[in-house]
């Protein structure tokens, strides 16, 4: 009896060790963690086939492009990122530009103009010195290319924007005389209006609504433009709201003074033409003119002697 009472007692405390050294069940934190181990300690083979599960662009096309943009940030200024970023802003942020895309790109285009300039150089069949020079000079196209299409896009921006800022004030000084807030009078000419001008007015209200106040909203205004009429509108402004001016009555100074300088603007290309026009009268209009007219002389001068 006393030796099965002693069994008993032994099975019994094989019993409560194992129930005491059984895991506790994991939480949610201690199941993650299990899980990144398990991950982390998989075979070679099962972490091959989850990459193979993965498409092509994000096993392939996103590392080299990511590796392209380090090469582009390397081989350019420190300052180039900045440079090209106020280039975007005067462009209008077109969609999908960045300033990592647009030097990326500058390269890849120097890159292609170096190859297919030199090609097409040896398929007229030119000297090996024209080929080289065509080398370098495919290779500084294709490297200016997108810096001279921003130029151009923010060059005619800057146009309508100058062509359409007096219309728009004039819908906002008239809002504003009708009894609307400032705010709210940018939102009615940003829904009435199209182009830069909408455009501007409605990320100066998305500013504002982000926590910006209303000078520093109208500052990064100014700086995103190269206008002259609105880089001064902005400073009017500006100053109104610091010391307190009614704004209906600057919106008025301001929209006359605009007035008057799309006026002479005008003015100024009007007594501007004859001078452009001389060019094309030179090259083109006046050897037309002289061949109708001494071409009777010239053959009849011919035929006498």
């Amino acid at each position: 009896m006393t030796l099965v009472l002693a069994l008993l007692l032994v099975l019994l405390a094989l019993g409560l060790l194992a129930v005491a050294s059984r895991p506790a069940p994991e939480t949610g934190v201690g199941r993650s963690l299990a899980v990144i181990e398990a991950l982390s300690s998989a075979p070679a083979e099962l972490r091959a086939e989850q990459d193979s599960e993965r498409s092509f662009g994000e096993r392939v096309v996103r590392p080299l492009r990511a590796r392209w943009l380090r090469l582009a940030r390397r081989f350019t200024g420190a300052d180039t990122a900045e440079r090209l970023r106020h280039r975007l802003d005067l462009a209008g942020n077109p969609a999908g530009h960045t300033p990592e895309k647009m030097v990326g790109a500058k390269l890849a285009l120097a890159a292609a103009g170096a190859v297919l300039a030199p090609l097409a150089a040896w398929v007229l069949g030119l000297g090996p010195t024209v080929v080289l020079l065509a080398v370098l000079a495919g290779a500084a196209v294709g490297f200016l290319a997108p810096d001279l299409y921003l130029y151009q896009r923010g060059y005619d921006r800057s146009e309508r924007l100058r062509r359409d800022l007096p219309d728009a004030l004039d819908l906002l000084a008239i809002s504003v005389e009708a009894g609307l807030g400032f705010d709210a009078a940018l939102q009615q000419v940003a829904s009435r209006t199209t182009g830069p001008v909408a455009e501007e007015l409605s990320r100066l209200l998305r500013e504002m609504q982000l926590g910006s106040s209303r000078s520093e909203a109208l500052r990064a205004l100014a700086e995103r433009t190269d206008v002259v009429e609105l880089q001064q509108f902005v400073g009017a402004m500006v100053q109104a709201d610091g010391f307190g001016i009614p704004i209906a009555q600057v919106l008025r100074v301001q929209m006359g003074e605009m007035r008057i300088k799309r006026r002479q603007r005008a003015e100024a290309k009007a007594q501007q033409v004859p001078v452009k026009i001389t060019i094309p009268l030179v090259l083109c209009i006046l050897p037309a003119l002289f061949v109708v007219i001494m071409g009777p002389a010239v053959l009849s001068v011919l035929d006498t002697f």
